[in-house]
């Protein structure tokens, strides 16, 4: 049974790309930049091609073929400066920062951009990373133990006075965090984003996440994943809403477009994508049950390091909005998308696809009986 709701039009997000190598693990041409001048231009270029949000990568160590990386934050922030309406997200990881810190920070960004800061609590899965630094590393659903606890901080911080958490890894005495987050309509506190495949990362974001991500799935796949993250909030009495990763290739044809898909895996940089698949395919065995990120994933889905192929969002705007509207069906509240070439294709969504979905969205509500509040063409341009 579905439980989307066709009343609310769809929200889109386009990753960052401040870490280098574009979206795709592969020597095609990818006209994307990795430096802050580009994505400047290209956040505003998306806030005017009707994106409400926008998420930044976090990468300490090469992986990927991505030798050099913009830390997540610092570029959250510059990129909510040079906006006016586009809401950044900042990907962070538990055990590389202290929550009650992320918490001030993130207040701090907030006042800077009238409430647009968020966050992405992801657990980690570059082993490299954490043991480089000297830090902890844990097995697998002990992470999402802290990461659990780390949320909870997060959001008690950020919403009560005094507030108080003894836990396995962070204990909070009677703190205060003074100013506030800014006070935005229908929003609690800074949004908490958050992902993972496995039973232990379902079972955390169902009780703690305000957005859970999923890599890319087929339509049957997006349904099974995401049955245990709405298991685990409905035991909680909990709603959080659903976002979905997906690379787009949009062409004048199909078969233009998958074209451009075979060119891609052609040219895909080999020993990059096997050292990414040796790295992040234990997550999947480390599992008590197997279910771990990535751990059914294809080399060719790991060409686009968050399996954005398999959404299958390749064809014609018209094909591409239609394919959006069935995961709509599904629950997807959000669609998290990707690029070749990010400046002109950010901004071709905007123009080609976007008012096709739209337009499919209200015929949608109309059949469902309920009225869809589209948004007005100024509150568009401004990704609203």
């Amino acid at each position: 049974m579905s439980t989307a709701d066709f009343s609310q039009p769809l929200k889109f997000a386009y990753w960052v790309p401040n870490v280098s190598g574009g979206l795709v693990v592969s020597t095609i041409e990818q006209r994307t930049g990795w430096d802050f001048e580009y994505n400047r231009k290209l956040a505003r270029i998306a806030e005017d091609a009707g994106f409400e949000y926008a998420l930044s990568q976090t990468r300490y160590a090469a992986s990927y073929g991505a030798d050099k990386q913009h830390e997540a934050t610092a570029f959250s922030l510059a990129l909510l400066a040079a906006t006016e309406k586009l809401k950044v997200i900042a990907a962070v990881h538990p055990g590389m920062w202290h929550p009650g810190v992320l918490a001030k920070f993130i207040i701090t960004a907030d006042a800077i951009s009238n409430g647009r800061a968020a966050v992405n609590i992801v657990s980690g899965w570059l082993k490299s990373e954490f043991t480089g630094f000297g830090l902890p590393w844990l097995e697998h659903d002990e992470r999402y133990v802290r990461t659990e606890e780390f949320i909870r901080v997060l959001r008690g911080l950020w919403t009560e006075q005094h507030y108080t958490q003894a836990g396995k890894y962070y204990n909070i005495t009677d703190f205060t965090l003074s100013p506030a987050p800014v006070e935005v309509p229908g929003r609690a506190h800074p949004e908490i984003f958050f992902g993972g495949n496995s039973t232990a990362a379902q079972a955390t974001a169902g009780r703690v996440a305000d957005w859970y991500f999923s890599n890319g799935k087929d339509l049957e796949g997006f349904r099974e994943n995401i049955a245990g993250v709405r298991a685990s909030a409905a035991a909680a009495g909990r709603h959080p809403r659903f976002g979905l990763n997906g690379f787009v290739i949009a062409r004048d044809s199909e078969k233009e477009a998958r074209e451009t898909l075979r060119e891609i895996v052609a040219k895909a940089h080999r020993p990059a994508v096997e050292g990414f698949r040796d790295a992040v395919q234990e997550a999947g065995p480390s599992t008590h049950d197997g279910k771990g990120m990535w751990a059914d994933s294809s080399f060719e889905d790991l060409i686009q390091y968050n399996d954005g192929f398999r959404t299958q969002l390749i064809g014609t705007p018209e094909q591409i909005a239609e394919r959006i509207i069935e995961y709509k069906k599904l629950g997807v509240n959000l669609m998290l998308t990707c690029y070749l070439h990010f400046q002109e294709e950010v901004e071709a969504f905007g123009r080609d696809v976007l008012p096709i979905v739209r337009s499919l969205e209200a015929d949608l509500a109309d059949r469902a009986g309920v009225d869809f509040h589209l948004p007005t063409p100024s509150t568009v341009k401004a990704g609203l």
